[in-house]
């Protein structure tokens, strides 16, 4: 019997279990079904070249097919350890813009504007540049300027600089529009995940169990109170029990997922799987939101970015023995070192597109290896219109969920990803980039919108950004009220990125660990208000 369980040990949960155990007189557990974080691929920040493209650390979902990107199955990476996807992806500190939590106030969360969220994101942090206004120090989550920047940076730099495109050296500041280089969630040249930050430094305390390789499969349920949580280790089933709450922090795929495992959510969702309806809850897995993204990849003649040679290979183990002294060199790259937030075209408020300038060629996530050296660069919408879905594809626990993001559904993010390219490109094709911009890839005439919208069709994918399946509002769609609480039942809370009702404009993992820190304090006030009730 624990006071709290909490189901996933990613940006959500690894903030809720490191928060609520801080009490020595809370029992909390946390359950995570991929295994500890201790390989050096995880810790290594170049590892994510590694980890991203395979099922190491990585669940590796596949979509169904998707209409709008010519019914190709899009690739899903998720992370499969403590830390979750803080531990695969590519460490970026972004919070997105002010309006974005302003927007979700106006639908009726209470308590979720900017001026409301601030405080906990400047709690989550200790930014080495310093404390200020709109930033933390001395927080868990360690954020850093890059240790060794690659020098192709500067070109793209540069090129931005000639078309006359604002610069920006804090994309978490005061603007967020402009083009610079991107802070990370590093520390001494390390990735530095949720689960390094909350995690580890309190791996003693005696009030906190963590369960590794443990899948959970249901929530116990007492009518409409949730009580426990059943589990998989292996091949043995066990059970746990929680005298307060249930968190779930799975995120947009699992949590979602687990709800329709255990007959909550939608019935036409659960009931052909043989699982009885527990509670009647329509929004459980609608509203799926994803940065639907298209990348373009060139050859280069530069030595100054990554690439698969022979000459690269020397490269990289040199670079090796550099990180294990100094922890500096190519090793501690995010990969995506430089990016842009931009609006496609005049008239549009805010940044409605993100740019991510990668040191590397990259072809399908990675997946398809390319010979010789070259760069590539990432475009996304921000806020797309497009909703999908994510559903059962069997009752057992262990198959992956059915996901469907629905991408380029709405004729508007095809427009904006569109425009957005052709801006993009004519930063790579600026005066800087010439005598380092090679081949393309994919060679598109950039004259025509129909061949621009055949490419984003044929490539276009995630920019591994999904959130949205449980949202947080007022709506009869809404799966938990703002404060986090599942609408209908007891004892059930959900933090993680499936409770934002509307996709943030930047990566999401920062504004997950904030939902986790603003989660543990609300279970801390309800604990605080029954037993001053009692």
């Amino acid at each position: 019997m624990y006071d709290y369980i909490v189901v996933g040990g990613g940006s959500g949960g690894a903030v809720v279990a490191s928060r609520l155990s801080e009490d020595p007189d809370v029992k909390v557990c946390l359950l995570e079904a991929g295994g500890p974080d201790k390989s050096v691929l995880i810790h290594a920040p170049l590892g994510v070249a590694a980890i991203l493209p395979r099922k190491i650390f990585n669940w590796g979902f596949e979509t169904v097919p998707q209409a709008g990107l010519n019914n190709r199955n899009g690739y899903q990476p998720r992370g499969k350890t403590l830390g979750g996807s803080s531990s695969i992806n590519a460490m970026l500190y972004i919070r997105g813009h002010k309006w974005d939590y302003d927007h979700w106030a106006s639908l009726g969360n209470e308590g979720w504007s900017f001026d409301d969220v601030l405080p906990y994101f400047k709690r989550s942090e200790n930014n080495e540049r310093g404390e200020d206004d709109l930033h933390g120090s001395g927080g868990p989550l360690n954020v850093a300027d890059l240790r060794s920047p690659m020098k192709i940076g500067e070109t793209f730099m540069n090129a931005a600089e000639e078309l006359q495109f604002p610069m920006n050296n804090d994309f978490n500041g005061p603007t967020q529009e402009g083009v610079g280089y991107y802070q990370a969630t590093q520390k001494n040249g390390e990735r530095w995940s949720a689960a390094k930050g909350y995690l580890t430094p309190n791996l003693s305390r005696p009030n906190l169990d963590i369960l590794t390789n443990s899948l959970a499969t249901k929530i116990i349920l007492e009518g409409k109170k949730a009580v426990g949580v059943e589990y998989k280790q292996g091949r043995v089933k066990k059970e746990i029990h929680a005298s307060q709450e249930v968190i779930l922090c799975g995120g947009a795929f699992a949590t979602p997922q687990l709800m329709l495992l255990s007959g909550i959510g939608p019935a036409d969702a659960i009931k052909p799987f043989g699982i009885d309806v527990n509670h009647e809850l329509p929004g459980v897995g609608e509203n799926l939101q994803d940065h639907i993204d298209y990348v373009t990849s060139y050859r280069s003649p530069s030595k100054d970015t990554l690439g698969i040679t022979l000459a690269g290979a020397v490269v990289v183990f040199k670079a090796i023995m550099e990180w294990r002294k100094k922890r500096t060199g190519i090793i501690t790259t995010t990969c995506a070192e430089i990016g842009a937030f931009l609006r496609s075209k005049p008239g549009v408020e805010r940044p409605d597109y993100q740019l991510h300038f990668v040191v590397g060629m990259l072809d399908d996530h990675a997946r398809k290896t390319r010979m010789g050296n070259g760069f590539s660069c990432h475009c996304c919408v921000l806020r797309p219109k497009s909703r999908g879905t994510v559903r059962l594809n069997s009752a057992d626990p262990s198959a992956a969920p059915k996901i469907d993001p629905n991408f380029l559904n709405h004729e508007d993010d095809v427009q904006v990803l569109l425009d957005s390219v052709k801006e993009m490109e004519r930063i790579l094709h600026a005066p800087a980039f010439d005598g380092v911009r090679g081949e393309p890839l994919y060679p598109v005439d950039l004259n025509s919108d129909e061949e621009i919208i055949s490419a984003i069709r044929n490539h276009a994918d995630t920019v591994y950004h999904p959130v949205g399946t449980c949202k947080m509002g007022v709506d009869k769609m809404a799966v938990v009220d703002p404060e986090l609480k599942v609408h209908g039942m007891e004892g059930l809370r959900i933090a993680d990125a499936s409770v934002m009702p509307t996709l943030i404009g930047g990566n999401t993992n920062a504004p997950t660990i904030m939902i986790g820190e603003k989660a543990a304090d609300f279970i801390k006030a309800s604990a605080i208000a029954k037993r001053q009730a009692a």
